[in-house]
């Protein structure tokens, strides 16, 4: 089997429609990390201070949870582990202030921990505490915590790993998903150079494979049945229905966000602001050119702190030509996670030590009003709501940007066209 394995892993890498084209490498993957941990760092902090609370909705782990469900499909559903179950009084760590402060000390474990070791044991204590309903799927925010020592878990990369390998792997079992991680840090060692480091590649192999878009390799030897296997993995280029449909909305949401960021990239250096474009957009193709083009290449060194791995990830950032002092910020949510951005332009905001009143913006499609202002609205970011945050739909950014460029000066004409929340 190594060999057709090994066909496998390169197929799958191959294709378009697959998580490794599709996720792995989504530029967007690797920006949501530092938000997503500062989120689990809120959720340690509020159990450990007692002000949690007993409900899921509307809580500091919602919040982070429903961003990590909206990382695209791999984590789809992810929240569905951690609603409250009422019938069933699962998971227990909502009503239950014992098995909550248990949860939270997972949680700092691993956010303070660098070794596998010690993550592990995290695990196992946990484990030991058999808190009902709070099973393996907890794995997949420590994962991105540890992306190089937690594996992410669902039912379909579950199902495919039993699919490959032939293990039976069972749902909800702490003990089986350590097993099933140490067979997966073992497979992914045998094919390392295919692989990465970050187990969400050899993850989104499983997921694949359970969500069958391959057939398995058959067994070693037989000779007709590999050639076959072969040609059938090559025919390999179409999703369900239902998951190509996401897919191709995925790639124009991608294409959108660009134009939008586009839009602030021309109307910035219209009215004479120097701008930076997010590090890792800067190559993306945008009207016959990058979308980096005329734009700072390296951040002012006032910017260049502690927080300067998230500012740099910042959608699009006006400046002064002359000082290279902040002007405005914007995070464009076409359709990726509010939170994330959100926690960006906070980490902007902080950059100097007490607030900045920068102006800040989050540049969303008109239909995604109402997302963007309940996630301003939650308890978790009041520090937030008093930086005096906007909300610039794309359709009065569309209307007036033209205009703005010709007669407009100075960032007053933007905030003219932005809502206050």
């Amino acid at each position: 089997m190594p060999e057709t394995t090994r066909l496998l892993i390169d197929r799958w890498k191959q294709d378009p429609n697959g998580t490794y084209q599709s996720w792995f490498l989504w530029p967007e993957r690797l920006k949501n990390f530092r938000s997503i941990r500062r989120g689990i760092g809120q959720v340690i902090k509020e159990i450990d201070e007692g002000s949690f609370g007993n409900v899921y909705r509307g809580s500091s782990l919602q919040t982070v949870v429903a961003s990590i469900a909206e990382q695209r499909q791999i984590f789809k559903g992810a929240d569905h582990a951690f609603l409250w179950k009422p019938k069933l009084r699962i998971p227990d760590i909502y009503e239950d202030r014992d098995n909550q402060r248990a949860f939270g000390r997972l949680l700092h474990a691993c956010h303070c921990c660098t070794k596998e070791a010690d993550v592990l044991q995290a695990i196992r204590t946990l484990e030991a505490k058999s808190i009902k309903g709070l099973g393996p799927a907890a794995a997949n925010l420590l994962y991105f915590i540890h992306p190089t020592i937690v594996v992410p878990f669902n039912t379909a990369i579950v199902k495919g790993y039993n699919a490959l390998t032939g293990a039976a792997v069972k749902l909800g079992r702490w003990d089986h998903y350590l097993a099933m991680r140490q067979g997966l840090i073992e497979f992914n060692q045998r094919h390392r150079d295919l692989l990465s480091n970050d187990l969400g590649a050899v993850a989104g192999l499983m997921f694949d494979l359970g969500m069958e878009r391959y057939p398995l390799p058959p067994a070693e030897g037989d000779a007709k049945a590999t050639d076959a296997w072969a040609k059938d993995l090559a025919a390999v280029r179409e999703e369900t229905a239902a998951f190509a449909k996401q897919l191709d909305k995925n790639r124009v949401s991608d294409e959108g966000h660009t134009e939008v960021q586009g839009w602030l990239r021309d109307l910035g250096l219209a009215l004479g602001f120097s701008v930076w474009i997010a590090s890792n957009d800067q190559s993306r193709p945008y009207n016959g050119g990058r979308l980096a083009d005329g734009c700072l290449t390296v951040l002012p060194l006032a910017l260049q702190n502690e927080g300067a791995d998230a500012v740099r990830l910042i959608d699009v950032i006006w400046l002064e030509r002359e000082s290279g002092t902040v002007v405005a910020a914007f995070e464009v949510e076409h359709t990726t996670s509010i939170y994330s951005g959100i926690v960006r332009l906070l980490d902007l905001a902080l950059s100097g030590g007490a607030a900045q009143r920068h102006h800040l913006f989050l540049v969303a499609p008109d239909e995604r009003e109402a997302d963007v202002r309940q996630q301003v609205l939650r308890p978790a970011f009041s520090q937030v709501r008093e930086l005096n945050i906007r909300y610039l739909p794309y359709g009065e950014l569309r209307q007036h940007r033209e205009a703005i460029a010709r007669f407009g000066v100075g960032i007053k004409p933007v905030e003219a066209i932005a809502r206050m929340f």
